[in-house]
């Protein structure tokens, strides 16, 4: 630092208001320091929070230990931080700016730019456009080489649930092309003292950093959107604790739909624009099985006649036939079935198979009848049965089609005409259950669109699949693309 710049800041100090004129004047472009910054040991992904105080306004990251601390006057830790353990160059959170302590001026330098761009990635709408042709691999700061997009994700305890969903959904086109864009959501305005925004904010940067082509790192960790789940959730979904993939997703869905001011209208928000189909529930009451010939006779009166609802779905709900046993060639071992196709589990929406369903008092006899596939279509394989003691799963397979599957063959002529040839599918996302209901774990399986390549995912292990042995899984969740062309 120059002498007179000295003199000028040491006038500047003692007539106090001039203290910010003269510091924007002497911004120093140059910084002694630089040499010093650690990038292996940054990383973004935590909670913004000082390391000391826990506060989280004004939080200043240090880049040469990676370590939050708070403010940069004197007194504060940072400054502290900086004297005592010589560490000079800190970047703003908030501001993104960076600054020198304790000599306490502002650092301008483009080799810092990349550091900036990991802690908020920034998506132009021709680099968007270009991650569908995109097959060129990107490499980390150790080495690492990795596919923006097919990043894995962190693993604090047991959210092993939430990430397969978070994953699949950022395989989800146009979900993705809206949360990488925040000017999408920016100016989406909630009502006073309503916070659940930060959900929708959470969830874009964490699609941001999955697509980063400029990561320092070749995975991701969630701390942040898990934080932000678990707040709004009330705790029912927390990442010390194993949950259902589809009850976070059922809820996580409709949290975001009304969060984007989402309405019943079927265009309200990027959520139903993606994933909402319609369908027609028919009704109808049966007799109750215990009655008196009398009371069974008269099934002509209104209570027992059929009712037609029209119903939304976000997904569909398949269930997997009971398995029959079989046993062995020495009649000792039992051998639950192998496999069942997956039009036979469709079938139950075509409208013409009824299904008997008890509640408490009465029994009802539905019928499903699609009305309207959505771009996106979401399937549930329901899995587990719960009883009175304990939850039983059913390891039976579903054989499926990995491309070309036509949803049409389950509509009726009527509905098949009003979609236009345009049904059908092809799968872009795949969640497994492995292991006994209690204990076991979930990975997911992704297409890369542009080289065409699975991968499975579970939790940090990213590796390649073929797509037949996706197939012989034991699948949860499906998530199938509309074919445009």
């Amino acid at each position: 630092m120059s002498e007179k710049t000295a003199k000028k800041r040491k006038h500047s100090d003692a007539n106090g208001d001039e203290v910010s004129e003269i510091s924007k004047k002497t911004v120093h472009i140059q910084c002694p320091y630089l040499d010093t910054i650690n990038r292996h040991v940054l990383d973004f992904d935590f909670e913004k929070l000082c390391s000391v105080s826990l506060t989280r306004i004004n939080v200043y990251a240090c880049l040469v230990c990676g370590k939050y601390f708070q403010g940069r006057g004197t007194n504060t830790h940072a400054y502290t931080h900086s004297v005592a353990d010589g560490h000079h160059v800190f970047l703003n959170l908030h501001t993104l700016k960076f600054y020198c302590l304790p000599d306490n001026y502002e650092v301008i330098d483009s080799s810092l730019n990349d550091i900036k761009y990991v802690l908020n990635p920034i998506f132009t709408p021709e680099q968007i456009k270009q991650l569908d042709c995109n097959t060129k691999m990107s490499r980390a700061i150790d080495g690492t080489m990795y596919m923006p997009g097919i990043v894995g994700l962190n693993n604090i305890k047991a959210n092993d649930y939430c990430n397969v969903i978070l994953q699949c959904l950022s395989q989800v086109r146009p979900l993705r092309n809206y949360f990488l864009r925040e000017e999408n959501y920016a100016n989406i305005k909630r009502p006073p003292g309503d916070s659940s925004f930060l959900l929708v904010q959470r969830f874009g940067e964490l699609i941001r950093k999955l697509w980063n082509p400029r990561a320092f790192k070749a995975h991701v960790s969630p701390h942040e959107m898990l934080q932000a789940v678990v707040l709004w959730s009330k705790k029912r979904f927390q990442f010390i604790k194993q949950s259902d993939p589809i009850d976070f997703m059922s809820w996580f869905l409709n949290s975001l739909h009304m969060a984007l001011n989402g309405t019943k209208k079927p265009n309200s928000s990027i959520i139903y624009k993606s994933f909402l189909g319609h369908m027609r529930i028919y009704t109808r009451k049966l007799p109750p099985p215990d009655a008196d010939d009398a009371a069974k006779v008269d099934l002509t009166s209104e209570e027992y006649a059929e009712m037609i609802t029209e119903s939304p779905f976000l997904y569909l709900t398949c269930d997997l036939p009971p398995t029959p046993l079989f046993t062995d060639e020495f009649r000792e071992n039992i051998i639950p079935q192998a496999s069942v196709n997956l039009y036979q589990l469709l079938s139950k929406f075509s409208g013409q198979t009824s299904k008997e369903y008890k509640t408490y008092k009465e029994n009802f006899l539905k019928r499903f009848e699609i009305t309207q596939l959505p771009p996106y279509l979401i399937l549930y394989i329901k899995r587990f049965t719960k009883n009175t003691f304990f939850v039983e799963k059913n390891p039976t397979v579903v054989n499926f089609p990995v491309k070309n599957v036509d949803f049409g063959d389950i509509l009726t002529p009527e509905i098949k005409a009003k979609h236009k040839g345009k049904t059908t599918y092809e799968l872009v996302g795949n969640i497994v259950h492995d292991g006994t209901p209690e204990k076991g774990t979930y990975r997911a399986h992704v297409l890369h669109t542009p080289t065409q390549q699975w991968y499975e995912m579970q939790d940090l292990h990213v590796t390649s699949i073929l797509p037949q042995m996706i197939t012989l899984t034991e699948a949860y969740i499906q998530i199938y693309e509309l074919k445009q062309d």
